[in-house]
């Protein structure tokens, strides 16, 4: 698959309502993009046994320990202490070759598990660190796929929370830490995590592609555009910035305002 062939598997899924969002298959699509001619079949393969072994796991155990054992247990994912900030950390096709990577990018295989196995699991865009929640018989319960899939207790949740700086009203209460987001949501902290670590290191190609990708999957928020032209600016491609900033004509307040100005001044500059 070629990069252009990969982005445009984005577009198509990106058009999908958010209850009928293939998380996976974008994971996947997003991948190739970042490095296209690698063999997928290690990361499909992957998706697969995980399917196979949480369902092995459902017949004896309760979602959250079938899901510790078959992600952590059986498939060996977990999370990446001693190289944490690297590239392939948010990589599925990296995953599936490392077993570790971000809470997020684990977190996306549990969900495509839980999903096709019919537990009740989302993801939480908690502060600082990734995290899933699924509704049991004895109620909802926080996951860490990060730490092997271990259960998280609120109180844990309180300290994380005032450690991220929430404030103390706030960090006490789980209902509002743990409330839960779509699908479309986690694949966008994912790109995060790659715009951030592009943009640090004045990768401006690289922080162009991740743009792109959360731009594409999130169609409805036209203000990931602006991200797409400021990388597109920054490598002096003023023509391709002043095509994301056309994209952005939907924004309202000061992030219309910031498009407005920066069109303006790649105009100057093209003139």
């Amino acid at each position: 698959m070629t990069r252009e062939d990969a982005f445009q598997t984005l577009i198509r899924l990106g058009q999908a309502p958010d209850d009928g969002f293939a998380l996976f298959e974008a994971a996947l699509a997003c991948a190739l993009h970042e490095d296209p001619g690698r063999d997928p079949a290690d990361a499909e393969a992957l998706g697969r046994h995980a399917v196979e072994r949480l369902a092995v796991h459902l017949k004896q155990l309760g979602g959250e320990a079938a899901l510790a054992e078959a992600m952590s247990g059986d498939l060996r994912l977990t999370g990446d202490l001693m190289t944490y900030d690297h590239p392939d950390n948010a990589d599925l096709i990296a995953l599936a070759q490392r077993r570790k990577g971000l809470p997020v990018m684990l977190g996306i295989v549990y969900l495509h598990a839980a999903r096709a196995c019919g537990l009740k699991v989302q993801g939480v865009d908690f502060p600082g660190h990734f995290l899933l929640r699924i509704e049991t018989t004895e109620g909802l319960m926080a996951l860490d796929p990060f730490s092997d899939g271990r259960v998280v207790l609120p109180s844990e949740l309180t300290r994380r929370a005032m450690r991220a700086g929430l404030a103390p009203d706030l960090a006490g209460r789980p209902d509002q830490l743990m409330a839960p987001v779509s699908d479309r949501s986690v694949l966008i902290r994912l790109q995060n995590n790659l715009l951030a670590r592009a943009n640090a290191a004045q990768d401006w190609a690289g922080a162009e592609r991740a743009a792109s990708r959360r731009a594409v999957i999130a169609p409805a928020l036209p203000a990931l555009w602006l991200d797409v032209a400021q990388a597109r600016e920054a490598q002096g491609i003023l023509g391709g910035a002043l095509e994301a900033l056309s994209r952005t004509g939907a924004l309202q307040g000061e992030a219309a305002m910031a498009a407005r100005a920066s069109r303006d001044r790649l105009r100057r500059t093209l003139n």
